[in-house]
């Protein structure tokens, strides 16, 4: 007998089989996946199968800006569904109309455009697509950075500067070299001062252009600020990277998939520096509906758009511009600011800065403490202070710190690492008591599996 269309199906969905037998799971070793299964959420918590409120501190994947299941958001879904839940991008959906609006606005592009993806990795391929058509070179050089994170599609692969996928894709078949990065705690340019390491990794971008000849670049792509590779680049550089990139006639693209909807205490990192920081292109994921459903999008300057508007458009994806995805991202542009949630950002990420630097007082592991701006911080860990030796060699990780995040989630509260690194980009709305608490046992745990390594 049919369903009835108004059944709650997915109440009654049972697994025959565990997920591990069944599914990829990305990012790790198939037969060492064992993680709990998640039923529900609710602000900065999760709730497992059995019964376990979770606390989120790091937004999944630095996306979860609203928490999880926000009220607006969920609600916009449900009314979006009800009136139409699909339409092709040939056609207009008002939600993405709004969203577009919403997006020239906050950004301060007006006249320009947006084009709206599934997510970061393809906004990224996107971005340099329309890069390398507007300056009317194909096959263009691109500059990216190393450590750097852009997705994990190849060609997204070949402009991330990433360890654990550089022999997976061949940059130079992609038209892409790296750049170092602006990497102030262990500078490559031998600088000992930040500022002068963020001038140093601009002009060093700038004479990877003259090598190669401002004729054959069509494009910097570079995140402003927050990533999942621990580089926070020093105040100086995104300005001094914009003034390079103009300087040699080259598009600057902004990714802003991690950075952007306020995990840095702006709407979008690069307006921290005003005019001086603004991109020619843009790119947004994560943040964009707070990560209720899938989308992405790419935000173009008016000059872009401009050199765009009478040539044809040689791409598409099926679900471009989605009407479910667009109401989502509608819903979370109106919290973020209705609710005041980038300046909470702001102001609870300096005192979650203030916290960390405390514990670096305390444990002399902690070598460095990056971020601070909003919800975003690194906790770097090192053997030696003095020497600034890494606690593993890059990108692997030291033993403790798996113990470390094991007992924070027996704890109750949710770790997320990459290597020597502790990356902590709670949702906006976490309440301050619980993020005072988990600092705390933040605290503990240093102590207990760093013990050698606490300071005098």
């Amino acid at each position: 007998m049919p369903r009835p269309h108004d059944a709650p199906y997915i109440l009654g969905m049972h697994s025959r089989l565990p997920e591990r037998e069944t599914v990829l799971h990305s990012w790790t070793v198939q037969d060492r996946w064992d993680a709990p299964t998640v039923v529900g959420g609710e602000g900065a918590h999760f709730i497992t199968a059995d019964g376990r409120r979770i606390l989120d501190l790091s937004s999944q994947s630095e996306c979860c800006h609203l928490g999880h299941q926000h009220p607006r958001v969920v609600a916009a879904i449900k009314a979006q569904a009800d009136r139409l839940c699909y339409i092709a991008n040939a056609w207009g959906a008002e939600p993405r109309a709004r969203l577009a609006e919403l997006l020239l606005e906050k950004s301060g592009f007006a006249g320009g455009r947006v084009f709206f993806t599934l997510g970061g990795a393809d906004a990224n391929e996107h971005a340099v697509k329309f890069a390398r058509q507007v300056r009317g070179r194909p096959h263009g050089l691109v500059i990216a950075r190393d450590r750097s994170y852009h997705g994990a599609s190849y060609a997204t692969m070949a402009l991330s500067g990433d360890t654990r996928t550089r022999a997976l894709a061949d940059p130079a078949a992609h038209r892409v070299i790296h750049a170092l990065p602006p990497y102030a705690y262990r500078c490559p340019f031998g600088t000992l001062d930040d500022d002068a390491c963020g001038h140093a990794a601009a002009a060093h971008v700038g004479e990877l252009i003259a090598r190669e000849g401002a004729h054959e670049v069509a494009a910097v792509l570079m995140e402003p600020d927050s990533g999942t590779n621990g580089i926070v680049p020093p105040d100086s550089y995104w300005p001094a990277l914009r003034a390079v990139t103009r300087a040699h006639g080259a598009l600057l693209i902004a990714d802003e998939v991690m950075s952007g909807f306020g995990r840095v205490g702006e709407w979008f990192a690069w307006q921290r520096h005003g005019e001086a920081g603004r991109p020619d292109l843009m790119t947004l994921a994560k943040g964009l509906t707070g990560a209720h459903l899938p989308l992405g999008a790419v935000v173009l300057s008016a000059d872009v758009a401009r050199a765009l508007e009478h040539e044809m458009l040689y791409t598409g994806l099926t679900y471009c511009g989605h009407p479910l995805s667009c109401a989502a991202g509608v819903a979370a542009v109106e919290a973020y600011e209705d609710e005041g949630l980038i300046a909470r950002s702001r102001a609870l990420g300096r005192t979650m800065f203030e916290s960390l630097r405390a514990l670096q007082r305390r444990h002399a592991v902690i070598g460095d403490v990056r971020g601070g701006r909003g919800l975003f911080a690194v906790v770097e860990l090192v053997q030696d202070r003095a020497t600034r030796a890494p606690h593993a060699p890059w990108p692997g990780a030291p033993a403790p710190l798996a113990a470390l995040v094991r007992e924070g989630l027996e704890a109750g509260v949710a770790f997320a690492t990459r290597g020597n690194l502790l990356l902590l980009a709670p949702p906006f709305v976490i309440a301050e008591r619980d993020l005072a608490d988990a600092l705390a046992l933040l605290d503990r745990l240093l102590a207990r599996h760093f013990p050698s390594a606490e300071a005098a």
